[in-house]
């Protein structure tokens, strides 16, 4: 099915796009409003990311990008997460290769960050450090991540008013230039969202998403009971790593 990303009129910007024979375009008031926010909010220095959204992420990511790809793996996903007393350093990666890691892997890339983290000192105060799998039910941060689980379910929320909503769900259908195709639930024609668009993005747990789990730790030769907790939500592969700050081990 052939799509088009319609050109708002000024401002340089994209609406959603869908096929020619559906013509709908955002309202004049959501036009006037994405034009004002990335003139006023989004800076590209300084706008979130899908990979990592607040500027101490941005920074860890910085320090850490290279020595994952150092030792053959890519981050997915950094977050500093907690309160000032000790603080949760979460890193999601995976091989490149096949989007997958082992807890051997994981040990590994925490003690290569460690290293780093330490001599670098980003994070004030005790933290602990956790390198996992972006699990079953990963979230979506890069581009290629949307054509790569094409034909899976997955929510997406924007950063702005589109059509009257923020938060969308609907099946992939990969990507079209810098625009991510969903085929939402409820609607016969394929969208597409602007992948700058979104603060967040995550596969949707479900049968057809359990059953690719299933399929994957087969190929493996893994067990099918993966040994997780009754009603867990994710299969994740990880290591943790209680971190203090330098002064306090003086």
């Amino acid at each position: 099915m052939d799509r088009v990303a319609r050109p708002f009129p000024f401002g340089g910007e994209e609406a959603i796009g869908r096929p020619t024979s559906l013509d709908r375009r955002p309202t004049a008031s959501f036009k006037a409003a994405a034009v004002e926010a990335d003139r006023f909010f989004f800076c590209p220095d300084t706008r979130p990311t899908l990979r990592a959204k607040t500027v101490e992420d941005r920074q860890i990511l910085e320090l850490i990008d290279p020595v994952a790809e150092s030792i053959g793996l890519s981050i997915v996903r950094v977050r500093l997460m907690g309160g000032t007393l000790r603080r949760r350093l979460q890193v999601m990666a995976e091989r490149p290769a096949d989007n997958d890691i082992d807890v051997g892997e994981c040990a590994r890339l925490s003690r290569a960050m460690s290293e780093v983290l330490d001599a670098a000192d980003p994070i004030a105060g005790e933290y602990l450090l956790e390198v996992s799998s972006p699990g079953i039910d990963r979230p979506l941060t890069r581009l290629k991540d949307f054509d790569l689980f094409e034909g899976l379910e997955a929510r997406l929320e924007s950063d702005r008013m589109i059509e009257g909503r923020k938060r969308f769900k609907g099946i992939l259908a990969g990507i079209d230039g810098d625009n991510i195709a969903i085929d939402l639930d409820g609607e016969d024609d394929t969208a597409l969202i602007p992948f700058d668009w979104l603060v967040d993005a995550k596969l949707v747990m479900n049968d057809a998403l359990l059953k690719r789990g299933a399929a994957i730790r087969a190929a493996r030769g893994e067990p099918e009971d993966d040994g997780l907790p009754a009603g867990a939500p994710e299969d994740r592969n990880n290591a943790t790593t209680p971190k203090t700050h330098p002064e306090d081990d003086a």
